[in-house]
């Protein structure tokens, strides 16, 4: 991301952050809805990212086209975004996702529940091939996957976790599910001020091993984690910690690996 797209995320978030008690889940449904509208549309997206484009033409723009189906709220926070300068179209569309993302998160009882049901959803699909392929396909219709999304998540997910899903799929911008998933749980968790951390061990972590495990980490970083848990067997024993670009490995696969280069060496 370049820097005028960085600089147009803080602009986006502070205006969502002004927003305070109006935003819901329809509000975060709308703007996912107003992100999948414009990446449809050429002419519309090539209007909006330009950064020399005139903004009276931008905002008339948004209120032609969004005007009538969308809250005063969902068209103000389109205004801001739009009205800023993006690096590129797919930034503009992060840029959108990204208040979608952090509205969902905001209207939710308890972001961690919508971060499991995020990464759980991930491993569902990414376990099943077929069921992959269905959803991943660049060849599939977006509607049909979004009902697909339906079928399998209808009572069992949040609302919250709901709509992110279903807007994910339908606009993936060139990710696969373990990316689209992964990078949804990051902002929902960076919203509601924690980070994620992803722990890999070669069995189930007790509850009393879970809950040391997020004490040290949250005392290392500062704010509280929460964790992913996979499990891989042929760690043997240990535990491979990921938070960012940060990796912990305590794995005894990952030692006996050392040990043997040394032995090598």
């Amino acid at each position: 991301m370049g820097s005028a797209s960085r600089e147009a995320t803080v602009a986006s978030r502070a205006a969502l952050a002004g927003v305070g008690a109006k935003v819901d889940l329809t509000l975060a449904e709308q703007l996912f809805a107003a992100g999948r509208t414009i990446g449809g549309s050429l002419q519309l997206r090539t209007l909006l990212a330009e950064p020399a484009g005139d903004a009276a033409a931008k905002k008339a723009a948004i209120a032609a086209v969004f005007g009538s189906s969308l809250s005063a709220t969902a068209v103000s926070l389109l205004e801001t975004v739009t009205a800023s300068r993006w690096s590129s179209v797919d930034d503009l569309l992060a840029g959108v996702e990204d208040l979608g993302l952090r509205a969902a998160a905001q209207s939710s009882n308890s972001s961690a529940v919508v971060i499991g049901e995020l990464f759980a959803f991930g491993q569902t699909v990414t376990s099943n091939p077929e069921l992959e392929l269905a959803i991943g396909s660049k060849l599939g219709d977006p509607a049909s996957k979004a009902a697909l999304v339906d079928a399998l998540v209808a009572g069992k997910v949040s609302g919250q976790s709901a709509a992110i899903i279903r807007h994910l799929v339908q606009q993936p911008r060139g990710r696969r599910i373990g990316r689209l998933v992964s990078d949804a749980a990051a902002t929902v968790a960076d919203q509601a001020g924690q980070v994620i951390a992803t722990v890999t061990s070669a069995a189930t972590l007790s509850a009393a091993q879970r809950t040391k495990l997020q004490k040290g980490l949250s005392a290392r970083y500062g704010k509280p984690v929460t964790l992913n848990e996979l499990i891989d067997p042929a760690l043997v024993g240990g535990v491979r910690i990921a938070i960012g670009d940060d990796i912990i490995d305590g794995s005894i696969a990952t030692k006996l690996a050392e040990l043997r280069l040394q032995l090598a060496g």
